[in-house]
């Protein structure tokens, strides 16, 4: 009787449904099968990468990886994104869930001349 509930149980989970590239995001299969293994749908991954908590240079050469904390108290974790930023739109490379919270690695440089600017309006200091 138990093999038959699970059965049962097994049809009613939603399926995964890879998510479709389109005018603003490409998504590569490497990150289809991490959102399928973490859990995370591909409206929480635009989300991390339109509010980010937190955005840092990525592992890989030329990418950038983004953050939000998620999570209780008691059991934080981290959702990141890596993407690369191509001329039209955002090819997204990979995405996962930290345990905890991460310790903070190199932020993304601004450029000299933006930051003199920015001073000079009283923005930065």
């Amino acid at each position: 009787m138990k093999e038959l509930v699970f059965c049962f149980n097994l049809l009613k989970m939603p399926r995964f449904k890879f998510p479709k590239n389109d005018e603003k995001y490409s998504w590569t299969n490497h990150v289809g099968r991490k959102m399928m293994f973490y859990g995370l749908s591909a409206d929480r991954i635009k989300r991390v990468m339109r509010n980010p908590k937190r955005s840092e240079k990525g592992i890989a050469e030329g990418t950038i990886a983004v953050m939000q904390p998620a999570g209780t108290k008691t059991r934080p974790y981290e959702v990141w994104v890596m993407y690369v930023q191509k001329p039209t739109k955002k090819l997204i490379i990979t995405a996962w869930r930290y345990p905890g919270v991460s310790p903070i690695r190199e932020a993304i440089p601004i450029p000299a001349d933006i930051i003199a600017e920015l001073k000079k309006e009283g923005i930065f200091k």
